[in-house]
């Protein structure tokens, strides 16, 4: 039906929208105590874009994207994350002449082809920040406090943070051939994607969802085991960091996240109370994307949280804002001279800054003022006939139902 929305997809109605702008406000408030600027990329780029910076073999790239070909014959894919986008417009517009470390941040909306799920949907919007050309694990920290002290700074104080690190593309080589090792004698047990992964993309077999409970993965290699000596020293010292500043975290060795281009740096946060989807925010750093995708070789680092799964958590534990958005003046006009009157009279209110209602549709004085309670207003101004040729207006408090004739030239000045 037409009257449908598409599945996966919902609409932010009037009153769930203050809960978004609450937790919106609350991101760009910490953002620019940390030094991160907005960036607002397109939502829709070059497929290319995504196969190279995610990774072909990802799930992501194989089974998620939406593609399309426009009418210029060209392969186009709704973004389903946004440090590809960032990367590319870091790029393209020589962001890195600015200064010598960018740092930026994104509120938008990112598609997936997925099962809709609590907190997930095929349309989610995802707060996000990318620090790019910067390789001091100092950075890796400061990253990941950003997320714990949003998340913090919203009530949620049960917090999870697992950390590992993924090494670098010589790591990866000695760990890949451990792994293919370890799973060759088990394949026949493995899930169908997990067999498909054995030989493009062993790592992401300790992440499948089907397999995580195995007996045997348990005892998979860690590749923290592997990891250089460069890889190592970066570890260590982010762990440094995270203790200095107080921040509680677990070593994870199966933590990977699912995209190609992480390396050294992966975490997690989660959130407990909201069960089998609890992770509400994960990233890490990824020194090997820019040079990808046609820049020089250049590091970063970056996380992402899902904006429904955090309100979702806010809204299980009662953190949202009182919905209570009052009226603050509601007038009640009664006959065809005064609703004229009443109309210029709303427009002034507003103009003063005040919210201000009016009834359009001529209804008797008790039905505009059951209106005014609904609306919740704070004050009612009513206008009649005879308050018309004395030009006042008889403003009724409405928490305590007193009222008095107030000029209407001075009604603004007595509200204020």
């Amino acid at each position: 039906m037409l009257t449908n929305a598409p599945r996966g997809t919902k609409d932010i109605l009037p009153d769930t929208v203050g809960d978004w702008l609450y937790v919106e406000d609350n991101i760009r408030s910490l953002c620019r105590r940390f030094g991160y600027q907005e960036i607002r990329t397109p939502m829709f780029e070059h497929t290319e874009l995504f196969q190279r910076g995610i990774g072909e073999g990802t799930d992501v790239v194989d089974k998620e994207m939406y593609t399309f070909t426009d009418r210029g014959d060209r392969s186009i894919t709704l973004r389903p994350e946004n440090t590809a986008s960032a990367v590319r417009a870091y790029l393209q517009n020589k962001l890195y002449a600015e200064n010598a470390l960018t740092k930026l941040f994104y509120i938008g909306s990112m598609f997936r082809y997925d099962r809709p799920q609590a907190g997930r949907m095929r349309e989610f919007h995802q707060f996000g920040v990318e620090a790019i050309g910067e390789s001091n694990p100092a950075v890796d920290a400061e990253i990941i406090l950003l997320a714990m002290k949003l998340l913090q700074g919203l009530g949620l104080n049960d917090l999870e943070l697992y950390i590992n690190s993924v090494g670098c593309p010589n790591c990866r080589a000695k760990y890949r051939t451990m792994l293919q090792d370890f799973f060759r004698d088990k394949l026949d047990d493995l899930c169908e994607d997990c067999r498909s992964r054995f030989d493009r993309a062993p790592m992401r077999i300790l992440d499948c969802k089907k397999d995580a409970e195995k007996p045997y993965m348990k005892d998979a290699p860690k590749i923290t085991d592997c990891l250089c000596d460069e890889c190592s020293d970066h570890f260590q010292k982010l762990q440094k960091h995270l203790t200095k500043a107080g921040v509680k975290f677990e070593l994870d060795p199966r933590l990977v996240r699912g995209l190609d281009y992480y390396t050294k740096t992966a975490f997690e946060v989660k959130y407990p109370p909201l069960g089998a989807q609890s992770a509400v925010a994960g990233g890490g750093r990824y020194d090997g994307l820019i040079e990808e995708m046609g820049g020089n070789p250049t590091p970063a680092v970056g996380f992402a949280t899902g904006l429904e799964r955090v309100l979702l958590a806010l809204e299980k534990q009662g953190l949202l804002p009182d919905k209570n958005r009052s009226v603050d003046v509601y007038v009640v006009a009664l006959g065809e001279a005064a609703q004229e009157e009443a109309f210029k009279l709303v427009m002034d209110l507003r103009d003063a800054g005040f919210s201000a209602a009016v009834d359009y549709a001529g209804r008797s004085m008790k039905a505009q003022m059951k209106q005014a309670n609904k609306l919740g207003a704070k004050f009612a101004a009513i206008m009649g006939d005879d308050e018309l040729s004395e030009g006042v207006v008889m403003l009724r408090d409405m928490a305590g139902s007193e009222q008095e004739k107030v000029p209407v030239n001075k009604l603004i000045s007595k509200l204020k």
